[in-house]
C-alpha cells in the first residue's frame, strides 16, 4: 500500500454567482486595490489516502468528492495526488 497527499480545489461553478467573492471584489476597491477583480471564493481541502496505486488513489478520491466533498450542483472540484515518500 502507498500513501498519498490529495489537494483538493472545490470552487463555485462558474455560472452561479459567488456572494462571497462579489463581497471581495468590492472591498478591494475600498482597499484601493481597483486593479483586483472577478474574486471567487471556494475551499482547498487536504487529506491523506492509503491505496495500492495512484490509480486506484484517484478512484476512491473521485467518490468522496462526489459524494461528501462537493455539491456538484453548485460546485466542482480538480485535485492533485502527490506520493508520501
Amino acid at each position: 500500500m502507498a500513501k498519498f497527499i490529495a489537494d483538493i480545489d472545490v470552487m463555485p461553478m462558474k455560472a452561479l454567482l459567488d456572494p462571497q467573492g462579489k463581497a471581495v471584489s468590492a472591498s478591494m476597491k475600498n482597499l484601493g486595490l481597483p486593479e483586483i477583480d472577478n474574486v471567487r471564493i471556494g475551499k482547498h481541502i487536504c487529506l491523506e489516502i492509503e491505496a495500492p496505486t495512484k490509480e486506484l488513489a484517484a478512484i476512491k478520491l473521485d467518490e468522496a468528492c462526489k459524494k461528501l466533498l462537493c455539491n456538484q450542483i453548485m460546485e466542482f472540484y480538480e485535485f492533485k495526488l502527490t506520493l508520501v515518500d
